[in-house]
């Protein structure tokens, strides 16, 4: 079976790309060094997109009466307009085959957040604006991934973040194919512990969701489902919300395990939950227990390998 590439967004000066306006960039290891051996990058610099030339003067985000401009710091050279017409037609003719963004922080077009908006005299601001460029994008695909370089600097949003991305990838891979209660059932099943580690609640209403459904319009079910599962995996698993799906995994080999193999995971996950250990040291010893007593249920979870070993993202959580 050939190999999913999976296609992420990025600003472009964060792939090392010297598009910025003093002509340099803010290349992002962990996306270039790390994850890069695993994805495929599409680049966008949406400044550079709309005409703006290289080397260029700033550009920020100013009130004028109801309106936000994207311009000069003297108020020339407004390219929200631009900037907004470029986001859309990225947002619904190419982000659709992305299973995540990763955008430039503080960017007044590629900003996720608290983008400084000035006003007209250019003597204060509040930090309250959304990029115009990244606003489209996370309007118009409201499942897909997003970050942005600064915040991947924390091992819980980083980790997050990526394991959405594969989570929505292999949504995209699924409903490529005609659609069945059975095919959702047997997505929802290898995502179920992931979904528990990080929302309860979701788990619980996604799987009554899908228990009871009655035949009507299946493309709505699958809508409201992926949302579902989307929106619950956004928030980064807490601790304790780790710990309660440790030990329903333990559960599983009450029947298997020695009391002196018992008592080990016992205190791997006692110690997880205490903040001594990380998060792999318990997974580890249930993986192992996994391989000497196979069960084809607990194989196909997602929460064991939710993306590549490699990138280490459980190791400092």
């Amino acid at each position: 079976m050939q190999k999913t590439t999976i296609k992420i967004g990025i600003s472009a000066c964060l792939a090392g790309e010297k598009v910025r306006f003093d002509t340099g960039h803010k290349r992002s290891n962990f996306c270039m060094d790390e994850l890069s051996k695993h994805v495929e990058y599409t680049r966008f610099c949406p400044e550079v997109a709309v005409g703006l030339p290289i080397p260029r003067p700033t550009i920020r985000q100013v009130r004028v009466g109801d309106t936000i401009k994207v311009c000069r710091p003297d108020g020339s050279g407004d390219v929200g307009p631009q900037l907004t017409e470029y986001g859309k037609k990225v947002a619904t003719e190419q982000a659709k085959e992305l299973s995540g963004f990763v955008f430039c922080a503080k960017s007044p077009s590629c900003g996720m957040e608290r983008i400084k908006i000035y006003n007209e005299a250019g003597t204060g601001n509040t930090s309250e604006g959304v990029g115009f460029f990244a606003e489209q994008i996370m309007k118009h695909n409201p499942l897909l991934p997003c970050e942005e370089n600064g915040r991947l600097n924390d091992i819980h949003l980083r980790e997050n973040f990526v394991m959405r991305v594969y989570v929505l990838n292999s949504w995209q891979q699924l409903v490529k194919e005609p659609l069945s209660v059975h095919h959702l059932t047997q997505f929802h099943a290898k995502h179920k512990y992931l979904l528990m580690a990080h929302n309860y609640q979701a788990y619980r209403e996604l799987g009554k969701l899908l228990g009871t459904y009655a035949g009507d319009d299946i493309n709505a079910l699958a809508d409201e489902y992926i949302l579902g599962l989307m929106t619950g995996l956004k928030k980064p698993a807490s601790r304790r919300n780790n710990c309660n799906t440790l030990m329903h995994l333990q559960g599983y080999f009450k029947k298997d395990l020695a009391k002196v193999e018992k008592q080990e995971l016992r205190e791997a996950i006692d110690e997880y939950r205490s903040g001594l250990v990380p998060l792999y040291v318990p997974l580890t010893l249930l993986k192992h227990h996994l391989k000497v007593h196979p069960k084809e249920y607990l194989e196909k979870q997602v929460f064991f390998n939710p993306y590549p070993h490699d990138l280490k993202l459980r190791f400092g959580i």
